[in-house]
């Protein structure tokens, strides 16, 4: 199983074709238009599944599949925590959980903004952790900022997701430590000089000694189509 995950800023129906050469089962895309933009038969790859889910036609958040993985949004989900979606993935071999994540502001409530949304929302799922699962996606945020005023900063999500068996994939795989990764997923305004590490794929032990490779976009490679590069990782 190949996931990836990639924050494309936007008109996804252009960029797609450079996501899918990476040849994804499960791909979770931030700030993608609704499907009904997209013209399926054009892609090099069709997707088998996918749910969209969003504000607007313009901006949310897709997850497709391009191999036989189905996709049920569960009757949890929670619209408080509008881009943290709980889907039961399944397949003729498994079935797990995956949350796919965009942390996004929230106007309503400073202290809950971005992070402040995850660790809400971790408590508010927790007791379905007790199945295999994968919480994937744009976090937009580090341990670095755990100074700003959140109802939870990131390193409470960490140990929190900890508590539950759940723990990083890179940081797992790199043997680094949260705000030293060395790899950056994000550019600010695009620049090489503004880098930042906001995309994580957190995963329940049972998918932590199945990991094969976890890889990271590179720069020159992905931004000419977003201030974010993709995440990739492959499970045995």
């Amino acid at each position: 199983m190949r996931l990836i995950t990639w924050n494309c800023q936007g008109a996804f129906r252009k960029k797609a074709e450079h996501i899918l050469h990476l040849k994804p089962d499960i791909l979770i895309v931030q700030e993608c238009e609704h499907t009904d933009k997209m013209d399926f038969d054009a892609f090099i790859h069709k997707p088998y599944n996918f749910h969209w889910y969003g504000d607007n036609h313009h901006k949310g958040i897709g997850i497709f599949s391009f191999a036989e993985y189905k996709f049920e949004l569960l009757p949890q989900y929670n619209s408080k925590f509008r881009y943290i979606l709980p889907f039961r993935v399944t397949s003729q071999e498994e079935s797990f959980l995956l949350f796919a994540i965009w942390a996004m502001d929230s106007k309503e409530n400073y202290k809950e903004r971005y992070v402040g949304q995850i660790w809400l929302a971790i408590h508010h799922y927790a007791e379905m952790f007790a199945e295999p699962s994968i919480l994937i996606g744009d976090f937009n945020s580090n341990t670095i900022w755990d100074r700003k005023e959140r109802v939870g900063n990131h390193s409470d999500v960490v140990s929190k997701l900890s508590e539950n068996n759940i723990h990083s994939i890179y940081h797992r795989h790199f043997n680094c430590e949260q705000g030293k990764e060395k790899h950056p997923t994000f550019y600010l305004h695009r620049s090489q000089l503004k880098p930042y590490h906001l995309d994580y794929c957190f995963a329940s032990n049972s998918f932590l000694d199945k990991v094969q490779s976890i890889g990271i976009g590179k720069y020159e490679s992905w931004i000419a189509h977003s201030d974010h590069a993709p995440v990739m990782i492959s499970f045995d």
